[in-house]
């Protein structure tokens, strides 16, 4: 069942990703002829600041959804209930939170802004903050969705609301250039599909909307509120980490170098995303079967993750390298084009990463919060002291340099000798052996595909689309041979040839259906 519920999520956000990533591909061609490249730059360094007040969250979402996990897998319905009281009463508070302090850093918006021409940032600024705020109303909702791996649900509805709400955006930004309308539409769908997820909810899941008369249990109570002092921490790391890139570079060199650099972080984020919609259902089945099943299961189960994390962020990462110059060269032109040592930093880091799914997944599923507490923070000191400094001597890159060298410098050591002396109980030194084996394969891997790709001397799409196919086919080629014989590609290779085969006998039903 729980092979059966990743197929069908990771099918659907599979789906859903490409319809997305073709219309964003249009959208952000309209909003850069239509508006400019400044306001890009606003666009990330607003995200980046909101994604701060949502450090307000503190983890009290992760914490609980890790106590449901064993309560869904039992059909405990009287404990769903009472989590799903305490998540929605938390969410209500954060939100009311999140408000408030939007609205107290709104004065403060002009340090953050260095040589822009954009009108009307205050208000801009409000109705960015709108749109966080609103969907804390009604998340945990569609957080319990995934919790019950039907994630293809809030994935449909997304689908549908991207669809639309991105068909009008394009429609504005053409005929009217007005980015606050943009914006307001964007609001109104957010708040319109959360809204819609919780009403699903409510109807697949009925004994949500009875009344809760059981207080909950003081283990599981204090369980939630040991694991949010932890999370508060890790996120707030995270943040200083992941989240202020955008903030470090408006402020120290400008906002158009932030709309530069969003074109590349909009690329990079696609290839994310794709992975995520793997990733992210399948970590809803492990959260299932760390709560059900032996360590030696999990063990297995982890390789074989590993295996399609490395697969997928490997082959990415390569065609990335090769094709992101050439592609933003035809899409807007030359001038978009940032160093190819920029390019490189962020590779790198996009890479490791994405190496890290496999075992933070099992870390979070397994509750593991407490022991790095701490680890998150020294990590984001770290990396803004070493942007901070780069910055200012070899510009952009040294922002990436800084988080790229503070990901080494903690993370890259700390989960896995959590996660193998806690849940895995095998030595640490097995890790790292895999680890590298992996790294040398892309490596290689990397440099064969680029010296085939050099071969092809076409300009213009034509020879972007040869190179992107040569991209297409090597590595996979290279890793069927080197990985068929391991019991990880035997299972997955079952896994791809289940979902061909349905996909192949609904075709031929719906063929004959139409003949």
């Amino acid at each position: 069942m729980r092979v059966k519920n990743s197929i069908i999520n990771i099918s659907a956000g599979l789906g859903n990703q490409i319809i997305i990533t073709s219309l964003s591909f249009i959208s952000r061609t309209v909003f850069i002829n239509s508006l400019g490249v400044e306001y890009l730059g606003i666009n990330g360094l607003l995200t980046n600041i909101l994604s701060m007040l949502s450090l307000a969250e503190a983890g009290i979402g992760s914490s609980i959804m890790y106590s449901l996990y064993k309560p869904v897998a039992e059909n405990d319905q009287q404990k769903i209930k009472v989590l799903m009281r305490l998540y929605r009463n938390a969410y209500m508070v954060i939100a009311l939170v999140v408000l408030l302090l939007g609205l107290a850093l709104m004065p403060f918006l002009g340090y953050f802004v260095k040589d822009s021409n954009v009108e009307n940032v205050h208000l801009i600024y409000a109705i960015f903050l709108l749109n966080t705020v609103a969907p804390y109303l009604y998340s945990h909702r569609s957080s319990f969705l995934n919790v019950c791996q039907k994630g293809y649900v809030v994935t449909g509805v997304y689908s549908i609301s991207s669809i639309i709400s991105t068909c009008l955006k394009i429609g504005v930004l053409h005929y009217t250039k007005n980015y606050i309308l943009y914006l307001i539409i964007d609001s109104v769908i957010t708040i319109t599909t959360s809204i819609l997820l919780a009403a699903i909810v409510s109807k697949l899941y009925p004994f949500l909307k009875d009344k809760v008369s059981s207080k909950l249990d003081s283990e599981t109570k204090n369980s939630i509120i040991k694991n949010v002092k932890a999370i508060v921490l890790q996120n707030i790391g995270n943040y200083l980490v992941l989240g202020t890139d955008n903030i470090i570079i408006s402020s120290f060199v400008s906002v158009a170098a932030v709309g530069l650099y969003s074109n590349y972080n909009m690329l990079i984020d696609i290839c994310r995303t794709f992975t995520y919609q793997v990733f992210n259902n399948i970590y809803h089945s492990v959260g299932n079967l760390v709560a059900k099943e032996s360590a030696e299961k999990i063990y297995s189960i982890y390789k074989i993750y590993t295996l399609l994390n490395f697969w997928l962020y490997s082959f990415f990462s390569i065609l990335l390298c090769i094709t992101i110059e050439p592609f933003i060269t035809l899409w807007i032109g030359p001038k978009f084009l940032m160093s190819e040592g920029i390019l490189f930093v962020l590779m790198a880091i996009f890479y490791e990463r994405g190496m890290r799914n496999a075992i933070t997944t099992v870390k979070t599923t397994a509750g593991i919060f407490q022991e790095d507490k701490y680890a998150p923070l020294f990590q984001a000191a770290v990396n803004l002291i070493v942007s901070i400094i780069l910055v200012q001597y070899i510009g952009i890159v040294g922002v990436f340099i800084g988080t790229f060298i503070s990901v080494l410098t903690v993370p890259f050591w700390v989960t896995p000798y959590l996660v193998y002396k806690k849940v895995f109980e095998k030595p640490i030194i097995h890790y790292y052996k895999t680890y590298m084996y992996y790294v040398v394969i892309c490596i290689g891997t990397y440099l064969i595909t680029k010296v085939i790709s050099n071969f092809i001397l076409l300009d213009g799409w034509l020879g972007l689309i040869l190179k992107g196919t040569v991209c297409l086919i090597v590595p996979n080629i290279i890793y069927v041979f080197i990985f068929r014989k391991t019991d990880e590609f035997k299972y997955l290779f079952g896994v791809f040839k289940r979902i061909a085969g349905k996909l192949l006998k609904r075709f031929k039903l719906g063929k004959g259906i139409s003949y």
